[in-house]
């Protein structure tokens, strides 16, 4: 996406969502996140990450955004400023209980417009002139509808050699979580 007015807002969530910044760098609660929506999705990069590696990640211009539904969280977008006012969408999803009732779509727009507004928050930060992410066939399987609903377009596209692509045993928060 190269213009905040690409931007398509998503319809209201059948389950309601408040999405708010996760303002304390803690890498437990990261972690947490990156297990319990990726988990199912075979996201296993950050797994053996130290305590050290999460902090620096965390410290490297990432904010975190957490969907919460009464309390407990349903979902988050995590944004990583880079260089010349690009930001990168690092991890995105849901929880398997929100899936389906359209606070992806929420989430994402909502992540999205704090990505555009990104540098208001980060000192020396230039302001956002492309904001990006990556998607591929272990991510949820409207993932890329979503991204394409929401103004997002396809920069590349790239084909996996046999074997690029963990399938093994899901990392958590539990085997076959989702149904």
């Amino acid at each position: 996406m190269t213009s905040s007015a690409d931007l398509v807002p998503a319809r209201p969530p059948r389950l309601a969502v408040d999405v708010v910044r996760a303002e304390v760098a803690s890498p437990e609660f990261s972690r947490f996140l990156y297990t319990a929506v990726g988990g199912d999705w075979q996201w296993t990069e950050r797994l053996p990450w130290s305590y050290a590696q999460w902090e620096t990640f965390l410290a490297g211009g990432v904010e975190t955004w957490v969907a919460w539904h009464r309390g407990t969280p349903a979902g988050y977008v995590e944004l990583q400023a880079h260089q010349d006012g690009e930001v990168e969408i690092t991890s995105f999803g849901l929880l398997p209980y929100a899936m389906g009732a359209g606070a992806g779509g929420h989430l994402l727009a909502a992540g999205t417009a704090r990505a555009w507004d990104l540098h208001t928050r980060m000192e020396g930060r230039e302001p956002t002139r492309r904001v990006w992410l990556h998607t591929c066939t272990l991510d949820g399987p409207v993932a890329l509808r979503n991204y394409l609903a929401r103004g997002y377009r396809v920069f590349d596209e790239r084909l996996n050699e046999p074997g690029d692509e963990d399938t093994g045993s899901t990392p958590g928060p539990w085997p076959g979580a989702r149904g």
